[in-house]
């Protein structure tokens, strides 16, 4: 027990001092550097805040992270029932399983460029594009949760006369969480960057566009200060709702 808990604080303090090394390393190289176009990180967070009192930070990630929820809660919803319809029937996942293939190995640009054109610049379109890009990845995850279900449990259920919906929420959704929490990280981590480049194509705001107007004036403190305050929203719901979420869901399984 002590050394399981001495374990668990040396990895907490590695975990914690993470970051810091990270700036450390940061700043050093770009005071060997020493170049405009290599700010350390002091200057970028002065011009981050610089950004979030004056000009457009905040308004940007705000509507960069309401595209990313649409889009996270389209492509789960749509690939878990997909992957469930796959992972049920086999005869379906022969016949439609190449489409989620073809679907995983699309190019995101040009998935992009096509909603587009047909629908125009607008929030839809962007929405629709990252939806449509993480919804394949989803499906294939769930597919394999659905295979992976202990049917026992289901004739269990069926002998103690449990309705299917008591079936459904005590037997086959605990099963499945693993490979939803799975599906849900994997597709957040595709879906932030993915929002961005959308948004760097065509956009009326957002961090993509922002960066992509700083790209155009060479302006590095801008995008760096943009991307440091996108990652650390992104970092913050890792720990504060993924990370805690699989901990309450998955607590019972041993490390």
């Amino acid at each position: 027990m002590g050394r399981a808990r001495g374990d668990g604080t040396r990895g907490f303090l590695l975990e914690a001092a993470s970051l810091p090394l990270l700036f450390l390393i940061w700043h050093l190289l770009a005071l060997a550097v020493s170049h405009r176009l290599f700010p350390t990180p002091v200057e970028v967070i002065v011009e981050l805040w610089r950004l979030a009192t004056e000009r457009h930070l905040v308004a940007d990630l705000a509507k960069t992270l309401v595209r990313a929820a649409w889009a996270f809660v389209a492509a789960m919803t749509i690939g878990s029932l997909i992957g469930a319809v796959l992972g049920r029937f086999r005869g379906v996942d022969r016949l439609f399983g190449s489409w989620v293939l073809i679907g995983l190995n699309i190019p995101a640009i040009v998935v992009a460029i096509t909603c587009y054109i047909w629908l125009g610049l607008s929030e839809f379109a962007l929405i629709l594009a990252v939806t449509i890009n993480k919804t394949p990845l989803v499906a294939v995850t769930m597919r394999e949760g659905v295979r992976a279900l202990d049917y026992g449990f289901a004739e269990l259920g069926r002998v103690y006369r449990l309705d299917l919906w008591r079936r459904v929420r005590l037997i086959v959704i605990p099963q499945l969480m693993p490979y939803m929490l799975t599906a849900a990280r994997t597709g957040l981590s595709l879906i932030w960057k993915i929002v961005l480049v959308f948004e760097v194509l065509g956009s009326d705001g957002g961090v993509g566009f922002r960066i992509g107007v700083f790209f155009q004036n060479f302006d590095i403190e801008g995008i760096l200060a943009y991307t440091l305050a996108f990652m650390t929203v992104v970092i913050t719901f890792e720990y504060l709702v993924m990370r805690r979420l699989e901990a309450r869901i998955l607590g019972w399984r041993p490390t």
